[in-house]
C-alpha cells in the first residue's frame, strides 16, 4: 500500500486529536455517514484501531459497549485508520483492540489483515487480533494466508465472574479458551497475549493469581496486566500500582511471563470509547 492515505482519505477524517504526556495520541475519526470511531497512536510506533461502531459484547468496564453495536466497519474504513495514523507518524505495529469485537466482523477484519500483511509493509507478528474468545476465530485464523498474533481478553479465570464482566461474550470456559489459544500459538509460533484489565477488589486477588499460574503453566503465553483506565460512574477502580507490580512479580516467580502495562493516555481519558462518548454529549 504505497499511498494508503490517498486511497482511503475519503472514508474517514480526523475530527479531534488528543495528545497525552506518555507519547500516545487518541484520534476521534468521523466516517462518511457521520458515525465516529477512535484510534490510538501508542507510544513508539504502535496503533490501536477499531473494527466496529460500538460493540455488542457489553463489557462492564468498557465505555464502547454502553450503546451496543451500531454497525460494522468495512475493510476500507479499518484500513483508513492506518492511513490517517501514518500521516502523523510511522506505524509498524497494528493492534485490533479498539472499539468493537473483531470476531463479530470477521470478513472485513481478516480482509484488512491480509492487505496489511501483504501490501502494508507490516510484519505478521506486528498484526495483533484481539478477541474476547469466539470459536469462529479459532476456526478462521489458522486458515488465513496472513496469520496474526493473538490477544485474548481473559480478565478472570472464573467462568461465573467472566459472564458478569463480559455479559454477551461466548460462554467458553477459561480453561478451554486457553487451550484453544495455545493451539493457535503453537501453529503461528507467536505467544498469545492474555489481556487482563485490573479491577480493584474484582479480579486482583490471590486466588486469581493461583489460577493464572495453573492455567498458563507450560503455555506459549504472555500475561498483560493493564490497570483499569477509570470511567466516571462505572463503579470500578484500578488497584494501586504497588499491588499490580506485586501480582506481576508473583507470576514471574511462578514461571509466567508477565508484563505490567501503563494504560496509554490516562491523562486524556483514553480508555476505549471515552473520547467518542464525550463528543456525543
Amino acid at each position: 500500500m504505497p499511498d494508503l492515505k490517498a486511497q482511503f482519505d475519503a472514508l474517514a477524517a480526523v475530527r479531534a486529536a488528543h495528545a497525552a504526556s506518555d507519547g500516545s495520541e487518541r484520534l476521534l475519526l468521523a466516517l462518511r455517514d457521520g458515525q465516529t470511531i477512535e484510534s490510538v497512536l501508542l507510544p513508539g510506533d504502535g496503533l490501536c484501531i477499531s473494527t466496529q461502531v460500538g460493540c455488542a459484547v457489553g463489557c462492564q468496564f468498557c465505555m464502547t459497549g454502553r450503546d451496543g453495536l451500531l454497525r460494522q466497519l468495512r475493510s476500507g474504513e479499518i484500513l483508513a485508520q492506518v492511513a490517517l495514523a501514518r500521516a502523523r507518524r510511522p506505524v509498524r505495529r497494528v493492534v485490533f483492540m479498539g472499539m468493537g469485537e473483531p470476531a463479530h466482523n470477521l470478513d472485513n477484519v481478516l480482509e484488512a489483515i491480509d492487505l496489511l500483511g501483504t501490501e502494508g509493509d507490516l510484519a505478521t507478528k506486528n498484526l495483533v487480533f484481539s478477541t474476547v474468545g469466539d470459536r469462529r476465530v479459532f476456526e478462521r485464523l489458522p486458515r488465513g494466508a496472513v496469520k496474526p498474533a493473538l490477544a485474548l481478553s481473559l480478565h478472570t479465570t472464573k467462568a461465573d465472574l467472566r459472564a458478569q464482566l463480559l455479559p454477551r461474550a461466548p460462554r467458553i470456559d477459561p480453561d478451554e479458551l486457553v487451550a484453544l489459544a495455545d493451539e493457535y500459538s503453537q501453529l503461528t509460533k507467536y505467544p498469545t497475549q492474555y489481556q487482563w484489565t485490573l479491577l480493584e477488589g474484582v479480579n486482583d486477588g490471590d486466588d486469581e493469581l493461583e489460577n493464572i499460574a495453573r492455567l498458563l503453566a507450560g503455555k506459549y503465553a504472555v500475561m498483560n496486566f493493564i490497570p483499569y483506565n477509570e470511567v466516571p460512574g462505572s463503579g470500578f477502580r484500578r488497584p494501586t500500582w504497588e499491588r499490580a507490580a506485586a501480582m506481576a512479580r508473583y507470576l514471574h516467580r511462578r514461571g509466567v511471563l508477565t508484563k505490567l502495562r501503563r494504560s496509554a493516555g490516562q491523562d486524556v481519558e483514553a480508555g476505549c470509547g471515552q473520547l467518542r462518548a464525550r463528543a456525543l454529549t
